[in-house]
């Protein structure tokens, strides 16, 4: 009995989870016996999320430290510190009204299945594969590989969150019912699967993740946080009826959770870049025979200029590629091509972007008008211009230009920039773009990187760019795979004369971060931009530009605090929490 009390001391914390589910009592799961592992640690994960052990949870205020009181069924209670913050922050029934005074609600089952997917990454730890993904796609019915289906697959370094939305986008205007499945998302999880340019609704997100969990509890599939999201998306564009699904791989390619699909339209690889080099190989090489994993055989592939092109002509050919094309080889010589002069020459990206959007939806014509033949289906030509006007799009923070007003009674407007160029290849691009764009104008820059960039490498960049390291603000989002304010001038101590505020007790989240860094430096910065006549600059990780966004005061669709203060549990290597031997 002894060695269960570690187990059964975590259940009864269970209610701040407040899911609802049915998952057998863990008393239960230990005198009979669990069918396997999985089915052992997915029905204790069930039960830690549900709190079936609880009947009360009591808030009980101190002067001191925040506690919680646990009464169980039947026998014992504890005291649960705020350590335990990102858990236990918000109960079932806290939120805050429109006049900031905190009043009771339930959470939505909206709050509760995304809190749970965000938090299934504790409890399914992953080797990197696709045995779980293969389990679930067919349990689905394989909706991918399905002939009323056509599926652009891209991968790439930079510009594939970019090309992916232009190409949809393009598809939407010449009346294609289309999906897009992109990732991360920037406020709401619902932006990593749109349908014709809008986010699937909490409902339709409530329906088909319901559906995905039921499949992985019936046949005891293990699935991760990106396997589950990847399936729901499968799962809302084959019961939605869409057409055409343009799906963005979230890291590498050959054993990414999207790369289930057997038989892509097309296949695309933006660029290869120095990334993700514990995962992916460290050499542009080996990263591009990860991302060419997505070629597969009889598939024509399209690669953009900033590939290492005879690695992945080799890889083509190996795999039986029907055809390797480059963007040349559609649209003829680039000659009037948009140069950006810096120090150095450099290509616009979001051309470059523009550019493989339009060769690939070239060829994705010749496969469509194919698919059709034989039918009595009307071919729906993609004309040229519609090409040009669907290309234009940009994703939010992909150099995003706003004005900001900032002042009460003496308004002034600041434009702001903001970017995820969140590596030495991105930010280079970035500064390039910023001398051609604003040549003359004064510069204050907010970044926060990732951890497992370069961040001497990154920052130094910037910091040769403004000169004076007082015209950068450090901030820390509170994503646990955001890189920290010291590990940031741990690794470049010429930042020490950056503004960036020290982590106060009482603003830390479970991992130790500032979750105010991010505002608290965006309005510092802005407001010194607004004195001093400046351009402000918000770049690198993504997991900054919620706070950011909401502190410039733009309105858009955001996830509560319900489900942002657990958005990444788990997630500490890029979209998975990698198990140790995941490299094997």
């Amino acid at each position: 009995m002894l060695p269960l009390l570690p187990l059964m001391l975590v259940c009864s914390v269970a209610q701040l989870f407040a899911f609802q589910s049915t998952p057998l009592p863990f008393c239960e799961m230990a005198s009979s016996g669990a069918r396997s592992t999985n089915t052992l640690r997915r029905a204790f994960a069930h039960s830690f999320l549900s709190g079936r052990w609880l009947t009360r949870a009591v808030h009980i205020p101190s002067s001191s430290n925040t506690h919680y009181f646990l009464r169980s069924s039947p026998s014992f209670s504890l005291h649960l510190s705020s350590t335990m913050r990102s858990f236990s922050s918000s109960s079932p029934t806290d939120a805050t009204n429109n006049n900031g005074v905190k009043e009771e609600r339930e959470w939505s089952n909206y709050e509760k299945l995304v809190r749970k997917l965000y938090m299934t990454n504790l409890f399914n730890p992953v080797k990197l594969g696709l045995e779980n993904m293969d389990k679930l796609h067919k349990a689905i019915g394989s909706p991918m590989d399905k002939p009323n289906i056509s599926v652009i697959h891209i991968a790439g370094s930079n510009g594939k969150g970019s090309v992916a939305l232009k190409t949809a986008n393009t598809l939407r205007l010449a009346d294609y019912n289309v999906g897009l499945f992109v990732s991360p998302h920037i406020s709401s999880f619902r932006e990593r699967i749109q349908i014709n340019g809008e986010p699937l609704s909490e409902s339709q997100v409530e329906k088909y993740l319901k559906e995905i969990y039921d499949i992985c509890e019936e046949q005891d599939i293990p699935a991760t946080f990106f396997e589950i999201t990847t399936a729901l998306a499968f799962r809302a564009f084959a019961q939605e009826g869409v057409e055409v699904v343009v799906l963005e791989t979230g890291l590498g390619g050959r054993l990414d959770a999207t790369n289930v699909i057997k038989h892509p339209a097309l296949s695309i690889i933006t660029s290869i870049g120095l990334e993700h080099t514990r995962i992916l190989g460290d050499t542009l090489e080996l990263i591009a025979l990860e991302k060419g994993g997505i070629i597969k055989e009889g598939c024509p592939v399209l690669v953009g200029n900033n590939v290492p092109l005879q690695t992945l002509q080799r890889c083509a050919e190996e795999k039986k590629a029907s055809q390797i094309y480059q963007c040349e080889d559609l649209l003829g010589q680039d000659i009037q091509k948009e140069m950006i002069e810096g120090n150095e020459t450099f290509e616009d990206y979001d051309a470059e972007n523009s550019r493989i959007s339009k060769a690939g939806l070239i060829l994705l014509q010749f496969h469509l008008a194919e698919r059709i033949s034989g039918t009595d289906k009307t071919a729906k030509f993609i004309l040229p211009e519609t090409i040009d006007e669907g290309v234009k799009i940009r994703p939010p923070c992909r150099f995003e230009e706003l004005d900001i007003e900032v002042g009460k009674t003496t308004k002034k407007v600041v434009r702001v920039i903001l970017d995820v160029a969140h590596n030495p290849q991105a930010i280079d691009y970035l500064v390039a773009k910023l001398r051609a764009n604003y040549p003359s104008a004064k510069k204050r820059i907010v970044v926060g990187m990732s951890s497992d960039k370069d961040l001497k490498y990154c920052t130094n960049i910037l910091l040769d760019y403004v000169s004076d390291p007082s015209k950068l603000h450090l901030v820390e989002a509170s994503h646990p795979r955001a890189a920290s304010i010291s590990s940031i001038l741990e690794a470049n101590p010429k930042l020490s004369d950056s503004h960036y505020e020290k982590p106060k007790a009482g603003s830390l989240n479970e991992d130790g971060r500032d979750i105010s860094s991010v505002s608290t430096q965006v309005e510092k910065a802005l407001k010194m931009a607004a004195e001093n006549n400046e351009t402000l600059i918000i770049c690198g990780t993504v997991f900054i530009m919620a706070d950011a966004r909401e502190t410039l005061g733009i309105v858009e669709p955001r996830d509560s605090g319900v489900i942002s203060e657990v958005a990444g549990a788990g997630m500490r290597s890029s979209q998975e929490n990698f198990s140790s031997d995941s490299n094997k």
